[in-house]
């Protein structure tokens, strides 16, 4: 009942808008959508400024995920000057929020990712490790720039809706925790996107991209094991301790040599988030946090269940208590083949920006500097592949769980540099540069183009659709990895932005008084190691 509640003024906005307009009203002559994808292209340009000072501001904030309470607050803000409603704390997660505009069918969900990475820390347009705040978190991965690109499309097509009395609702939404795969099964799970007619969501690359059918990742659960014996004094009566520490250390054992007979497109990892106070106690407990991923929804369960079986055993050898709990999943993703042909469509009307001859310095710069496999910069040619064939795994991503639920696609948009590590300082690197307003620039085109068309076309949704009832879920039904009674876990990351946010927040940017947060940090773009310098 609290759930409904909730839920209760999404729901509302969206059954009046249904009855308050009909499905498709509006049916726009060849003539007028081509005026108004050039008036689409032409305000995301007039644009490009306040694209780069959302994108730079979040990326100042630098906050970890369920943790992203500067970001979140600054968004919500901006969204409700222009006239959005917000709906705060969905799912119970402080930092999530739903924003909608407008009225009737079809409503578009626009998503992008919000949170960072621990202790990658990095002042944009520096071609090495220059950390702003030692040991801070930062943008590793790119996720500041999403809201800027979709904030931007949605309002163009806001001015265009409004001023053309075009039906349909646009839901902005973001990506809480991410990194930990935290928030959107149970987006799922609450309701949220149940009455969404397409999902467009936006993410970091290296290119402007789309895929359709299976993406070639991996799903997940995320577990954390606590275990629970006795303390004692380690050196007077180590006998009458049990080391919840020994059962940790003995899971990890066991789970390595399981290894060895898994499938090679598996991939399962682990920290020791607790090991005890200090060594004179014996540990009474202490914990171990597992990510367990495979190509399909059986074989993650079965992961799973290896999983709990080798705690099992680590607690009887070590006469200790063992529980779980689950803290994020992700499913396989697999996105909308009608959608991704439309966007591909307008990526290559849009095409890829100009990079500067200091764009290119950038990104050759730090290629070297990490001696990456790639060393030619920015990319410079639309990546053509639609569709990923026989790949054995990889990394992971929650929004798998929205495109499991409806027609969704994920739009990649070219604003950081190719060949870098992931999850990592360098690749913050571009993150509030030339290079990342480009990229978010293109992205917003070829997003409000894509847009437009779903606002305009009954027949392109119900071909979306058609494809995810007929051939995506055909024979594959989507189960969650989270129960009914699993929570969101909104308290990660709270002691290290404790710790850390006083410190970044002097070097929260300031559009005020700068153009660009390179400015504020007086950083000469870009800023490149000399061959003759570099360490070995």
């Amino acid at each position: 009942m609290k759930q409904f509640f909730r839920k209760l003024p999404t729901l509302m906005l969206v059954a009046s808008a249904f009855w308050a307009q009909p499905i498709f009203a509006q049916k726009l002559s060849p003539q007028k959508i081509k005026a108004l994808q050039k008036e689409i292209i032409e305000e995301v340009d007039k644009r490009k400024e306040f694209s780069a000072q959302v994108n730079d501001m979040i990326f100042s904030f630098a906050e970890l995920g369920f943790q992203e309470t500067e970001t979140s607050q600054y968004l919500i803000n901006l969204l409700e000057k222009e006239g959005f409603t917000i709906q705060k704390g969905i799912s119970g997660v402080p930092t999530a929020w739903i924003a909608t505009w407008g009225a009737g069918k079809p409503v578009i969900a626009i998503g992008s990712d919000v949170d960072c990475i621990p202790k990658a820390s990095q002042k944009p347009g520096v071609a090495y490790h220059d950390p702003i705040v030692d040991g801070a978190p930062g943008h590793g991965e790119g996720h500041n720039s999403g809201q800027a690109l979709n904030i931007t499309s949605a309002l163009v097509l806001k001015k265009i809706m409004e001023r053309e009395k075009l039906s349909g609702t646009l839901m902005l939404w973001p990506g809480v925790a991410e990194e930990l795969v935290g928030t959107k099964a149970f987006y799922i799970r609450d309701g949220y996107f149940k009455d969404v007619d397409a999902c467009i969501f936006t993410h970091v690359n290296s290119n402007l991209s789309v895929k359709h059918g299976d993406a070639g990742n991996n799903g997940l659960v995320s577990v954390k094991f606590n275990f629970e014996g006795e303390a004692a004094h380690a050196a007077a009566n180590p006998w009458r301790g049990k080391s919840a520490l020994d059962a940790v250390e003995l899971m990890n054992v066991g789970w390595n040599y399981k290894r060895e007979h898994l499938l090679p497109t598996q991939r399962s990892h682990y920290v020791v988030v607790n090991g005890g106070d200090q060594p004179n106690v014996v540990p009474s407990k202490a914990s171990v946090w597992y990510y367990f991923r495979e190509r399909t929804y059986p074989k993650i369960k079965e992961l799973y269940d290896f999983g709990k079986k080798i705690a099992q055993g680590a607690a009887m050898m070590t006469d200790t208590k063992v529980s779980w709990e689950v803290l994020g999943s992700a499913w396989p993703g697999h996105f909308n083949k009608p959608i991704a042909e439309r966007a591909f469509s307008h990526i290559k009307r849009v095409g890829l920006p100009t990079w500067s001859d200091a764009d290119q310095q950038l990104a050759k710069g730090i290629q070297q500097e990490l001696s990456s496999p790639e060393q030619k910069g920015l990319r410079a040619e639309i990546d053509t592949v639609l569709e990923v064939v026989g790949s054995m795994g990889g990394g992971s991503d929650d929004i798998a769980d929205i495109s499991w639920s409806l027609p969704t696609i994920v739009l990649g948009y070219p604003s950081n540099i190719p060949g870098l590590p992931g999850h990592h300082w360098a690749n913050a690197i571009s993150m509030a540069t030339p290079i990342a307003h480009k990229g978010i620039t293109a992205g917003a085109k070829v997003e409000a183009l894509t847009i437009l068309d779903l606002l305009n076309e009954p027949k392109l949704i119900e071909s979306a659709w058609d494809y995810y009832k007929n051939v995506q879920t055909k024979d594959i039904k989507y189960e969650p990895l989270i129960a009914p009674t699993d929570k969101p876990a909104i308290a990660i990351n709270a002691n290290i932005m404790e710790i850390y946010r006083p410190k970044l927040k002097q070097y929260y940017f300031d559009p005020t008084k700068y153009k660009t947060y390179l400015e504020q940090l007086g950083i000469q773009y870009p800023t490149v190691r000399k061959v003759e310098q570099k360490k070995d």
